[in-house]
């Protein structure tokens, strides 16, 4: 495959939980609740691709798109969690299915299906430590960003990085760093000199 492929991963951890959805304040009159309260916090991974050879932008423009959801899905399943809304079918399926802007829940319990997502859903799911994938526009397709409580970057770290070097080249990019459009396409201006925060991943790379 041609290594004009660019696998993206944007890591964001330690995003705050109240910051997505607030509680309401059972100890408003408390002066010392906001230094006693856990501050519970979430991370996120945004996956995106890039076809240079024919500028395409989005996670399934890439040619390795299936082989990147088969490890998806042996990922999820090593991690013992499964679709709670949907059966008997793979992630590829799933996901080819999907409107855009829609999500899948993942988990280790069978749950009623959900129609709509808002902050405070997403929120309860998180804090249920169900893993939320959405199906996201991107300007050729679409990108896949999962939402979790717990930090799940290593487990999706190693098994990409195990695909290299033949199928893209593959980068990590820290959220709080890509501030602007232009750093996150940087693949269009400054492949080989990316932007502060943003990592070339090698099979050799260690974290």
């Amino acid at each position: 495959m041609p290594k004009t492929n660019i696998l993206k991963l944007v890591f964001h951890h330690d995003q705050r939980l109240d910051d997505l959805a607030p509680l309401p304040n059972m100890e408003e009159g408390n002066p010392l609740a906001m230094f006693t309260q856990p501050d519970p916090t979430f991370s996120t991974l945004y996956f995106s691709g890039t076809d240079l050879r024919v500028n395409t932008f989005g996670f399934n423009v890439l040619e390795a798109y299936g082989r990147l959801l088969n490890t998806f899905e042996i990922i999820l399943r090593d991690m013992k969690v499964f679709p709670l809304y949907k059966n008997g079918e793979s992630l590829e399926v799933m996901i080819d299915q999907m409107e855009k802007e829609s999500f899948i829940i993942f988990g280790n319990k069978v749950d009623s299906s959900d129609t709509g997502m808002t902050n405070e859903k997403l929120r309860e799911y998180l804090e249920q430590g169900l893993i939320v994938l959405f199906k996201k526009e991107a300007q050729n397709g679409f990108d896949l960003q999962f939402f979790s409580k717990k930090n799940i970057y290593t487990n999706f770290f190693y098994p990409l990085q195990a695909l290299l070097p033949d199928p893209f080249r593959f980068f990590s990019m820290n959220g709080k760093r890509i501030s602007s459009e232009q750093k996150f396409f940087f693949e269009t201006w400054s492949l080989n000199r990316p932007p502060h925060g943003t990592e070339e991943v090698h099979p050799e790379s260690v974290l």
